[in-house]
């Protein structure tokens, strides 16, 4: 986790450094399963509700949601990392 002043920024010296930054979203276009996280990642996770602000959405190199089923809006900052956090890694030990 890192608290940065200016969050786009920080976002691409990320990706000039090489990493690919994934923002987690309610409405993101594609699910976390259906993108590669077996190389360099910085997860951006917005608020509980309110998402990801607008600039910061715009810089991530992908968008993914998260399966909810029932009547759940969003999910708690700290489920959406350990739910991301479990795809990475169960996609890293693939044919380990």
């Amino acid at each position: 986790m890192v608290v940065v002043t200016n969050l786009v920024r920080a976002l691409k010296l990320l990706q000039d450094a090489g990493l690919w930054v994934v923002g987690a979203d309610g409405d993101g276009p594609q699910q976390a399963h259906e993108v590669d996280f077996k190389g360099g990642v910085a997860l951006v996770l917005g608020a509980e509700g309110a998402g990801l602000r607008h600039l910061t959405r715009q810089t991530c190199d992908w968008v993914v949601r998260l399966p909810q089923l029932g009547a759940v809006e969003s999910l708690n900052v700290s489920v959406a990392a350990g739910m991301l956090l479990y795809e990475a890694v169960r996609q890293r030990s693939v044919n380990v």
